[in-house]
């Protein structure tokens, strides 16, 4: 089986390096609340060893590994005593969340969020209800209960061995479900730590406006993703708390955790929806930027244009004395050419100052040189 590094390196991190050589190994994971009120759990890669465990349990969790969902979830699920049409009806549905309640048997298509900065993708997590047994089926980019398994007997010991069947399976999948909201959570936080560089980049004057765009852009994909995932999650919630389903607890107070999750999950898509908010307001700034950089252009040409029309002005005049003196109809001798001098120069001055003036006047020219 081959997992992903950040698989192995969470994994790692939380239970050792002896722990990523089992979880290489084993791809199936199961704890029980036995009868007696003890707890026991086990690892295998065969499913079907986990039949005689569940039997002789007041309740089990199992969790298991597979590479692909369409192909190997039902195998899994059949071994552990789940009908075809169940899983069957739950993998048609692997492009959104889903939900089938069969009295004795109910699945449900639950979003998995995962990241990689704005790399935002949607997996989804199989999970089966049978009697007293909850089964998840997930892949190997899910990293959702590597922590819950390290745990799984105390959580177990916290679940009362009088309590109802329906009861015991309801506070397992509560658990799960929060389980994977956490994660979920999470990616909000990659989110918002691969945004920093956006904020870095607009701090800069010298940024290029273009890719900052771009990862702006990637950043409200991002984001879509995330809230798409968080929309179908509540979905998911919202069907086992007011569909009614046979296999669940009518405990007020366990149906109030479900609510509770529904409303971290809507918590979520109001921070996920402020910080789009706030990425709108970006590509305001972005555009306010490059109007002011327009405008300065076109100061820079309304300036340029003035200055060229005082030059012309000033080339103009003179040059049309000097055409008009110089037709043969005048006839002016060598003593004339210091007045002829005296009036080009002149003319050139005055038309100068008055085309400068005219300039100023109009507009064209800023009145403070600042």
């Amino acid at each position: 089986m081959n997992l992903d590094t950040d698989i192995v390196e969470t994994v790692r991190k939380e239970h050792g390096e002896e722990k990523v050589i089992l979880s290489l190994e084993q791809k199936g994971f199961c704890v029980s609340l036995l009868k007696n009120g003890e707890t026991s759990e086990k690892e295998v890669r065969n499913v079907q060893e986990f039949a005689d465990l569940i039997k002789s349990s007041s309740v089990s969790w199992v969790d298991y590994i597979v590479e692909d969902i369409a192909r190997d979830a039902p195998k899994v699920s059949t071994s552990l005593g789940f009908s075809e049409q169940l899983i069957n009806t739950l993998i048609t549905r692997t492009s959104e969340s889903g939900y089938e309640d069969l009295d004795t048997e109910m699945g449900l298509l639950v979003p998995v969020i995962f990241a990689k900065g704005f790399d935002v993708r949607i997996d989804y997590m199989i999970l089966l209800i049978r009697k007293n047994v909850v089964v998840t089926i997930h892949t190997t980019k899910s990293t959702r209960f590597f922590r819950l398994r390290r745990y799984g007997k105390i959580f177990m010991k916290k679940i009362k061995l009088k309590l109802s069947k329906q009861d015991k399976i309801t506070q397992i999948i509560s658990r799960l479900l929060d389980e994977n909201n956490s994660r979920n959570f999470d990616t909000l936080r990659g989110i918002e730590i691969a945004a920093d560089k956006i904020s870095e980049m607009l701090s800069r004057t010298d940024s290029d406006r273009e890719e900052v765009g771009k990862e702006i852009h990637k950043m409200k994909h991002a984001l879509m993703i995330y809230m798409n995932g968080l929309w179908e999650t509540i979905d998911v919630l919202n069907t086992l708390r007011y569909g009614d389903p046979e296999l669940l607890s009518d405990n007020r107070r366990l149906l109030e955790r479900i609510g509770a999750l529904t409303i971290e999950t809507n918590y979520q898509i109001e921070l996920a929806e402020h910080m789009s908010q706030v990425l709108s307001s970006g590509l305001e700034v972005m555009q306010s930027i490059y109007n002011n950089q327009l405008q300065l252009l076109n100061n820079r040409l309304s300036l340029l244009v003035a200055y060229l029309t005082i030059i012309g002005t000033a080339v103009l005049v003179p040059n049309t004395i000097a055409t008009i003196f110089g037709v043969p109809f005048f006839d002016f001798g060598h003593d004339f050419l210091p007045y002829y001098y005296a009036i080009i120069i002149g003319s050139t001055v005055i038309s100068l100052i008055l085309a400068y003036m005219w300039v100023r006047t109009t507009g064209l020219l800023p009145k403070d040189p600042e």
